[in-house]
């Protein structure tokens, strides 16, 4: 199965993201990720939604969504067309001489320690969804007590802007 990410411009209105998933829901189409927040115009708001599946799935999505009132526009994001951001905070056990080594390695990710207890260290990431992945995995044999993911932020390169 095939990653899609779509992003759909919507009215900045109370239920509009429970119709949307509900949309999901009685098709039987699962949301991998789905970033929401308002836009530079307070009466929108713009959502980042990650499906599985083929093409006609996107086909059959991109059909529904289409026929909400509240949806304004919804653009498919191709990959080599799309800046994607994904952000992560991870607490990790980091006691003695393995704190050292989870700062070197936050450093070679660009990644950011932003807490740090006696026995634990939250680390802030953001980047590509294979870099954050690449950074779990380094990070786990140390064991990673905590970890929270914002889901995908998409937008298309370039001059052309959702309206």
């Amino acid at each position: 199965m095939e990653k899609f990410v779509l992003s759909a411009l919507v009215e900045d209105k109370s239920g509009v993201l429970s119709r949307v998933s509900g949309l999901f829901s009685r098709r039987g189409f699962n949301i991998a990720s789905l970033t929401v927040c308002e836009t530079h115009n307070p009466e929108q708001s713009r959502m980042t939604i990650v499906v599985a599946g083929d093409e006609y799935v996107l086909e059959q999505i991109e059909k529904q969504l289409s026929k909400l009132v509240e949806v304004i526009s919804i653009s498919h994001c191709k990959k080599e067309e799309t800046c994607e951001r994904e952000m992560a905070l991870i607490k990790v056990k980091a006691t003695g001489t393995e704190r050292a080594v989870i700062i070197e390695t936050c450093q070679i990710f660009r990644a950011h320690i932003v807490d740090v207890s006696f026995n634990s260290v939250i680390v802030e990431a953001t980047g590509s969804e294979e870099k954050i992945e690449s950074l779990i995995r380094l990070l786990e044999p140390y064991g990673i007590l905590e970890l929270v993911k914002t889901g995908l932020a998409a937008m298309e390169r370039g001059e052309k802007v959702m309206k």
